[in-house]
């Protein structure tokens, strides 16, 4: 019988999902001799005897791979038969730079949760159970390759149970990294504000649910950081979180047991059901359902949807079943601070904030936010925060980097990415860089995703602004640099989340940023690719009174606004009823240093204000969510589209909405309905925004329009736009993996970097 040793190098998210016990089983049950190791690539196979049952083995690890694993390539290489036996699990490699994907972390399998709640197995009520299909992965994470030692797992030697376990191929926790046990492994602590241990294990988490179901606030740590938690069904509780948290109205996340709780309140279309019971377990936005109880008004404020996850780790689990009801589960931080993630962090930050803090022993890395994904109403789901679960799984190139990259986003909801051969990596959800903590959070975020990923960066890209912390990071270091234009990078991540590289007509409606002639542009219709772009057309300029304060107050654009499309004596009606500073911000509009801005974001803002909605904001977006809230229960077309006017300016195609806002000044003025008004603004907006992009497609030779920036968040606006494009006879791009906000700028950064020449 001829004998063949061949070489498999495997690529891709191979580590931490239980490859190698994979290759061993298959490897056995095939009659093959060799080895299997971690290096710093991915996986590495010698194996040998007859080429069917090597091709049969090579058949199997791609086609057949472990469910958590992700197979990029596998390359094959022959070898001289050696004539030896048996298959063996070899020490790992790391003579090289890291080049493998490093896995997500994962929640809670099914066979941990059945032991979790045996109380014959060992495992019984173990808030740390875990195998080679679950646990933590990224936040626990090192450096690669991925083994115990270099994972914050290395402070808990394995009991002779676990060790059995490890080392024996017929058991799913055969080379499970984080393997442990309450004889071995990590345990809880439920700590007073000021830090003191006042329970530990079984009567720490008792504790912890006694709080509870008091109405107390009680800070949980989490697979990627800290939570604050509270009866989610408990008005006074729910009031009290949001007076220490100093969060007014922005809704907080509802974790619920399973999924039937979760459609209790919630209508859940099939991806969204999928997508909340995933083993990445994100957050979903979802409507709720009008006439459902169990969770407090305050948890969502004057919102239609509610933000739904299920438990993702055994603590999780065991909490719930204690509570018997859905909790708050949100960022453990001040409003807009980053995830508090180490235990002495949690102690001083969280400690005022909180009654309680359920801790433990196992340290959090690298901190992950919750991921976020929104329900469209066409059923599909868009990623708004891509962070735990997600990150840092790689998203492929439409076309090979030329060069290492790493990309340091924007200023607000940054990330970071890496680009390196075929693949982009992003890290966690970061935050907003104006705050301190969020900042050191970046440094730390950039050293480890290119210390994970083995990027030596060539060249750095960056946002325009020259003001944004992250381009001022990206100016001090020694490297050459790629200035990305804000817009053009929101773009270039819709093309690379659809793997396309040629040009298209995008359409970029976000809140600011700076465009290439030194204005704020947000309304922004580009020519574009993975190369470069032109501005053909944008929503009309105006001034942005008070520059950033008008972000945080909607009159002030709703004033600018009034004047501009209904005159001074219109303008002063408004003002006398919005602030008693109207008259000098009416000023503002008249000086020749106040900024100009193109931006959908501060439109929307301006009609939100007109209508009464929201005059100004505790938290970012609020007012244009507010805005789309306010005509969730109308249809698309139950309202005739208000009227907007195109205009030829040189080369430029400018939208004048100034024809949208007399009308929704009349229809509020004759007592129409805000639902209607704000769905006559929604189709009027969307459908001259692509009456536009046609044109200016059809002039180009283009039949693709690609949408992308925080505005297509908004999924009526979004829904208005394809539908009117398919009417056009173009074909659409959105988001759905990648968010459309600036979480995917660093994406979009890398991409034009790692392509250009």
């Amino acid at each position: 019988m001829t004998t063949q040793r061949r070489r498999l190098r495997v690529t891709g998210t191979v580590q931490g999902v239980g490859f190698r016990p994979f290759v061993y089983r298959h490897a056995v049950a095939l009659g093959l001799s060799g080895h299997v190791a971690n290096d710093s690539e991915g996986v590495l196979v010698e194996a040998e005897g007859p080429p069917q049952q090597l091709d049969e083995l090579s058949r199997r690890l791609t086609e057949e791979p472990p469910p958590l694993a992700r197979v990029a390539t596998l390359e094959t290489t022959q070898l001289p038969a050696t004539g030896g036996s048996g298959f063996r699990i070899v020490e790992s490699r790391s003579e090289r730079a890291p080049a493998v994907a490093v896995s997500v972390d994962v929640a809670t399998c099914d066979d941990c949760l059945a032991e979790l709640t045996d109380p014959s197995d060992r495992r019984y009520g173990y808030p740390f159970t875990n195998c080679t299909n679950c646990g933590p992965r990224y936040t626990i994470i090192r450096s690669i390759p991925y083994d115990r030692p270099a994972t914050t797992m290395a402070g808990f030697p394995m009991c002779d149970a676990c060790a059995a376990e490890y080392a024996d191929p017929g058991d799913r926790r055969f080379h499970a990294q984080p393997n442990a046990c309450p004889a071995c492994g990590p345990q809880l602590r439920l700590l007073e504000g000021d830090g003191r241990v006042v329970a530990e294990q079984g009567e720490a988490l008792d504790g912890a649910v006694k709080a509870l179901l008091a109405g107390k606030i009680v800070a949980v740590k989490g697979l990627g950081g800290y939570h604050l938690a509270t009866d989610a069904s408990d008005a006074g509780a729910v009031a009290e979180l949001r007076r220490r948290k100093h969060r007014d109205d922005k809704p907080f996340a509802v974790m619920v047991p399973d999924l039937d709780a979760a459609r209790a309140l919630c209508r859940l279309s099939p991806d969204a059901a999928a997508a909340l019971s995933s083993l990445r377990r994100p957050i979903v936005l979802a409507h709720r359902h009008p006439d459902a109880d169990g969770v407090a008004p305050g948890v969502a404020p004057g919102l239609p949807e509610l933000g739904l996850m299920l438990p993702y780790t055994p603590l999780h689990h065991l909490l719930l079943q204690g509570m018997g009801r859905p909790l708050v589960m949100t960022s453990g931080n001040l409003s807009d601070e980053p995830i508090a993630h180490t235990d002495d962090d949690a102690v001083t930050r969280l400690g005022p904030l909180v009654d309680a803090t359920l801790a433990h022993d196992r340290p959090i890395h690298i901190r992950a936010d919750d991921s976020v994904v929104r329900a469209r109403p066409n059923g599909r789901t868009q990623m708004v925060r891509r962070s735990r679960g997600f990150a840092p799984e790689p998203l492929p190139l439409p076309r090979p980097a030329r060069r290492q990259v790493l990309a340091v986003g924007a200023e607000l909801k940054n990330t970071v990415s890496v680009a390196k051969d075929a693949n982009v990596v992003a890290s966690h959800h970061i935050g907003d860089l104006e705050h301190l903590a969020a900042h050191r959070s970046f440094l730390q975020a950039t050293e480890h995703l290119c210390h994970l990923t083995g990027v030596d960066p060539e060249v750095v890209a960056h946002d325009l602004h020259p003001e944004y912390l992250s381009t001022k990071y990206a100016l001090e270091l020694d490297l050459p640099t790629v200035g990305v234009q804000h817009h053009h990078a929101h773009v270039a991540s819709c093309l690379v989340e659809h793997g396309r590289t040629e040009p298209v007509l995008g359409i970029a409606f976000d809140g600011l940023g700076l465009g290439t002639d030194g204005t704020l542009w947000g309304g922004e219709l580009l020519v574009a690719d993975l190369r470069g772009f032109r501005r053909v057309g944008h929503l009309r300029q105006l001034p942005l009174p008070g520059g950033t304060r008008a972000i945080r107050e909607p009159w002030r654009m709703a004033l600018a606004w009034a004047h501009t499309a209904l005159g001074p004596e219109a303008a002063a009606r408004y003002g006398e009823s919005a602030d008693e500073r109207w008259r000098s911000v009416l000023a503002l509009l008249e000086r020749p240093e106040t900024p100009v801005t193109s931006s959908a974001g501060r439109l929307f803002d301006a009609v939100a204000a007109l209508l009464g909605l929201r005059p100004r904001t505790t938290y970012e977006g609020q007012a244009a969510i507010e805005l789309e809230a306010a005509a969730a229960g109308l249809e698309l077309d139950a309202v005739a589209p208000y009227p907007a006017s195109i205009e030829r300016e040189g080369d430029l195609l400018v939208i004048d909405p100034s024809p949208l806002i007399a009308q929704v000044v009349a229809e509020r003025d004759w007592g129409t309905p805000v639902a209607a008004i704000s769905a006559g603004f929604h189709a009027g907006l969307g459908r001259t925004a692509v009456e536009a992009a046609a044109e200016l497609a059809g002039h180009h030779g283009l039949d693709t329009v690609a949408l992308s920036g925080g505005v297509f968040q908004n999924t009526r606006l979004t829904d208005v736009v394809v539908g009117a494009c398919r009417e056009a006879g173009l074909s659409v791009l959105v988001h759905e993996h990648v968010p459309p906000n600036d979480g995917g700028i660093s994406i979009g950064q890398a991409a034009v970097a790692a392509l250009s020449d």
